[in-house]
């Protein structure tokens, strides 16, 4: 297993041992002791999983009072995912890492608690699972618009299908008060 790192802290890239032969593939999607000594120990405890259609956005989503660390892959298709670090205070507050996702390369990535989430479909379809360190609770979640200024993603797409929360979706200035303060590291 490969650990890449990236710009944002706690915020990990996984490429997966991936055994592949005549006859299809293999690979761990998880492995609990692997993940500890990646510096992933948190327990997951909901496994979540979606289907979509190309050119469909979901996000930017978190908890606030139950933030969820997330370990996502995608099983069939291909997604363009991103974290964003909401944490107030963070000398990283704001800024986004984005990785490709696909059913071919078996990238995951780990986005810890205190970050927003989000992906788009750039496939015809893709099949995104993940695994959620705390369970979702529908009124502790906060959406943020996807196309705020603050953060300036670069999504891969400009007129994506977005579900009717999303649509009305703040910017991250106007939810400041609910943001999670920074409190030393997130893992």
């Amino acid at each position: 297993m490969n650990i890449l790192h990236t710009s944002l802290p706690d915020v990990v890239v996984i490429e997966p041992d991936v055994y592949q032969d005549g006859r299809g593939f293999f690979l761990e999607t998880y492995h609990r002791n692997k993940y500890i000594e990646a510096g992933i120990p948190l327990t997951f405890v909901q496994d979540n999983y979606s289907r979509s259609v190309q050119g469909i956005l979901r996000g930017l989503h978190t908890q606030v009072q139950h933030p969820q660390g997330k370990l996502i892959r995608v099983s069939q298709g291909e997604v363009f995912d991103v974290a964003v670090d909401i944490r107030r205070g963070s000398p990283t507050f704001a800024q986004w890492v984005g990785v490709t996702l696909t059913g071919e390369n078996f990238k995951q990535i780990y986005i810890p608690p205190g970050f927003a989430h989000g992906f788009c479909v750039m496939s015809e379809i893709a099949d995104v699972e993940y695994k959620c360190t705390d369970f979702y609770n529908p009124t502790d979640e906060l959406a943020i618009h996807w196309r705020d200024s603050d953060i300036s993603i670069t999504w891969p797409l400009s007129e994506p299908i977005l579900s009717k929360k999303d649509q009305v979706a703040l910017c991250l200035n106007e939810q400041m008060e609910r943001l999670p303060i920074v409190q030393g590291t997130c893992a």
